[in-house]
């Protein structure tokens, strides 16, 4: 523990009581004395001695048999002692940098369908040999980048929020696909999205399966099991499916890449950005 101790000793029970109290109450039960407690943490040993004092007061108990020739501990303070050194270990364990060969690491949410192209591009976005270690968060609902749930999101309109900076991509088109000699009836994702909603208000009865995965409404399709409504870049992908019909044009919109502005100058963030832009553009 390297706490610097602060303050003027004085201590209140209804102050609150902070770590670097509890670092130095564990300094001084481990080296029996406020000079080598001192030199450990950084402090001398008077301050060191009034901090404890103003800690005790805090907590309203006797932690200290003081000795003349160092400071045992009282029964309160070896209670105290036995509950605080796990949480020592935890602390210290936390506060141990990363090693230097650890590669940095970018956090993308985006959605089911762009996750599986961004999984047929991770060679590209994590660099060959990898220099960056890619986080993916597979969500359907929007995480926020305001408050850094995700460094970087793919979102379906420009961000209008203060600090916030996007990238335009390209633009998503949506169509029916089927397979051949598959059932004419619908397959719907029911979770909150436009294309989900599109087929439940437009088809109605003709829907056939429900799932509130969208993959496993993938997966249903390429089983014959009747229509989905796709991206573009997903159906077309797959040789087994062809399209239904003709793109839904209510359900296009464009693609954008969303960071927050002050972590797109990262050099990680950056580096992400643009391979994504490269892939997706």
């Amino acid at each position: 523990m390297s706490e610097k101790i602060k303050g003027d000793g004085k201590g209140r029970k209804d102050d609150p009581v902070e770590w670097n109290d509890m670092a130095a109450f564990l300094a001084i039960a481990r080296h029996g004395g406020l000079s080598a407690a001192a030199r450990y943490i950084g402090s001398s040993a008077p301050t060191l001695g009034r901090r404890m004092r103003a800690f005790e007061r805090k907590l309203g108990r006797e932690l200290f048999v003081r000795r003349t020739h160092g400071y045992g501990l009282t029964e309160d303070g070896k209670r105290l002692r036995a509950d605080l050194l796990p949480a020592e270990v935890v602390i210290a364990r936390a506060a141990i940098p990363a090693p230097r060969d650890a590669l940095p690491v970018v956090r993308i949410t985006a959605g089911t369908w762009t996750m599986l192209a961004l999984a047929d591009r991770m060679t590209t976005l994590t660099g060959s040999p990898p220099d960056l270690r890619i986080r993916l968060l597979q969500k359907e609902v929007v995480l926020s980048i305001p408050r850094r749930e995700a460094a970087i999101g793919f979102r379906s309109q420009r961000p209008t929020d203060d600090g916030l900076a996007g990238r335009q991509l390209r633009r998503v088109e949506f169509a029916p696909y089927t397979t051949p000699e598959a059932s004419h009836h619908w397959i719907v994702v029911r979770v909150d999205t436009p294309s989900a909603r599109w087929v439940t208000e437009v088809c109605g009865d003709a829907i056939s399966v429900e799932t509130d995965t969208p993959r496993l409404a993938l997966d249903l399709a390429l089983r014959r099991m009747g229509r989905v409504i796709l991206p573009t870049f997903v159906g077309d992908a797959y040789a087994e499916l062809k399209r239904a019909g003709p793109i839904v044009d209510e359900l296009g919109h464009d693609q954008w890449l969303v960071t927050h502005d002050e972590d797109r100058h990262l050099a990680e963030v950056r580096r992400a950005l643009d391979r994504i832009a490269e892939a997706f553009g």
